[in-house]
């Protein structure tokens, strides 16, 4: 009899929540590593509160807060090399510009702007997906595509712990182990999906073990340690890299803010659990030790946030002086061919928009 109570599941960490661990892993990652990724986690942090507060001033509309998941996403994101493909859901924005994503770009997409799903040609990210666990099945298919093409990328799939309780997700995962395809399952488990509990979606103790199942490896990390993040997903990588199959990586977090702006979350979850996932903050535990070193001090973080805050500002205002298009637009991002039905209705929307110009 197999009792899943009795499977053995350890959580990966390296640096816990005080900026303590293991030294000679800690002493593995030099001071640039630990700096470049930092910084990008601060960078990250600015941007959520700053695209918060957009929100609520309406300029621009719904978004998906992710401040508490930034070790997460920046750790996974750092493990990848720059032609790998990325399949985001709503929440992975520190994901995206960590992988070259601008954020001009972004605030196009959270303006309502056609022109946000397109990514730059040069970018091998996917355009974000709203419905829950779909980008799942998209980067099995591009592995798979990867794989009979002979070529060398990995294609990572961004999830939360919610969308585990898609069927999507399930197809995905047996595709992927079946057909031994380059991809990484990415779940950033935040706990939460919009108001209901993780215990209410699962009896399984971890995500991570529903991995076995379906053939393939599984692992449990903390996903508040960008330094176990980073060394988990990399491994995940190289495997595939080699031909080694997929993998599904479980990162427990927190999302320390609402689902979306349009969410209240004092409606389903108690304070005392958000202070206490507060003092794992994975930017706390990480600024702990670049002080340790030396590295960081207070003068260099207002700094760094002053710039970042300009640079946020920055981009704003490009997108909004930039924005122009018309509802003719829609009819270009779908087929790479339009269909002639398709092309006869461009045409008349054209011609009403010209004739009610020239009235």
């Amino acid at each position: 009899m197999f009792d899943p109570k009795e499977l053995p599941v350890e959580m990966v960490q390296i640096l816990d929540e005080n900026g303590n661990g293991d030294e000679a892993k800690i002493a593995a990652f030099s001071d640039e590593w630990l700096l470049d990724a930092y910084r990008a986690m601060r960078r990250a942090r600015v941007v959520d509160e700053r695209l918060l507060r957009m929100q609520r001033q309406g300029r621009i509309g719904t978004y998906a807060p992710f401040s508490g998941q930034e070790a997460a996403q920046i750790g996974s994101v750092l493990a990848l090399q720059k032609d790998d493909w990325i399949f985001p859901s709503y929440r992975e924005v520190a994901v995206c510009l960590t992988h070259g994503m601008p954020l001009e770009q972004f605030f196009h997409y959270v303006r309502g702007r056609l022109s946000g799903k397109r990514m730059p040609e040069e970018l091998n990210i996917f355009p974000t997906q709203i419905i829950i666990a779909a980008q799942t099945l998209h980067a099995v298919g591009c592995a798979w595509a990867t794989k009979l093409k002979g070529e060398s990328h990995v294609s990572v799939a961004y999830f939360g712990d919610g969308a585990t309780s898609e069927g999507d997700f399930h197809e995905a995962m047996n595709f992927a182990a079946v057909y031994n395809v380059p991809v990484i399952f990415f779940c950033q488990n935040n706990q939460y999906a919009i108001s209901v509990p993780y215990a209410k979606q699962t009896a399984s103790r971890t995500i991570a073990q529903k991995a076995l199942a379906y053939g393939m490896k599984g692992v449990l990390v903390d996903g508040n340690d960008v330094l176990a993040v980073y060394e988990t997903m990399k491994q995940a990588v190289e495997a595939a890299r080699r031909g080694e199959g997929p993998m599904l990586i479980e990162a427990l977090t927190y999302r320390l803010g609402p689902h979306t702006t349009a969410d209240d979350p004092t409606k389903y979850r108690h304070p005392e659990e958000v202070e206490t996932w507060r003092r794992k903050d994975p930017l706390h535990r990480l600024r702990v030790l670049l002080e340790r070193r030396g590295l960081w001090t207070d003068a260099k973080e207002e700094e760094f946030v002053a710039k970042v805050n300009e640079e946020v500002t920055a981009a704003y205002e490009a997108a909004v002086a930039s924005e122009s298009g018309s509802i003719a637009d829609v009819f270009d991002y779908v087929y790479s061919e339009a269909p002639k039905l398709l092309a006869e209705q461009k045409e008349e929307v054209i011609r009403r928009k010209q004739a009610k110009e020239v009235k």
